[in-house]
């Protein structure tokens, strides 16, 4: 991989797509790196499909464009699995789904022999958790422990930054606990 990593969340209006993107970016420009982060809508109503970008370097970035071939990919809502999914994906390209299914039965489902699958039950745990089925501080668990683009520690202190009190500490046991429990694909 580049020194840029360049990340593609999924999700749909109102589910903290671009707040995951976000929180990442921030994350990554705790420990140093050079970030982007933004999102693609118009005037998309609630629920309606959007994505997210985050680029993250530790050299200056210099791209100012949406993100067409990403190193990462993150699907916040499973509905959303299909070929938009696996667009422009590379062979290393890490994909995390919020999906009760294995790795493999979303590999069928995206119709690719591409990239590298990960799975976790997003909308169960953040249910449990939080109380509310908001997936996207579960689903950057799972990303962190896929791809170790920033640390654990990072994304956490940055979460409780941007949620205080309550929100905060069970958005932080959400992150611990979906990097915990994410699976990935058995080479």
């Amino acid at each position: 991989m580049s020194s840029m990593i360049e990340v593609r969340i999924h999700g749909r209006g109102g589910q903290g797509a671009w707040t995951a993107s976000n929180l990442l970016a921030l994350a990554a420009l705790r420990e140093g790196k050079y970030v982007q982060s933004f999102p693609t809508f118009g005037p998309e109503r609630m629920g309606a499909p959007i994505q997210a970008f985050t680029r993250i370097s530790s050299e200056p970035i210099n791209a100012h464009c949406m993100v067409y071939n990403p190193d990462i990919v993150a699907v916040l809502d499973p509905t959303l699995l299909g070929s938009s999914i696996a667009e422009g994906i590379k062979d290393n390209t890490i994909i995390v789904v919020n999906s009760e299914e294995k790795p493999k039965t979303i590999r069928n489902i995206l119709k690719t022999s591409l990239g590298r699958i990960w799975t976790i039950n997003a909308t169960d745990l953040a249910i449990k958790i939080l109380g509310r089925p908001i997936t996207n501080t579960a689903i950057l668990g799972a990303v962190i422990k896929a791809s170790n683009i920033v640390s654990l520690n990072s994304l956490i202190e940055v979460v409780k930054e941007r949620f205080s009190g309550v929100a905060g500490e069970k958005n932080a046991e959400l992150i611990v606990k979906a990097y915990e429990e994410a699976v990935g694909e058995v080479a």
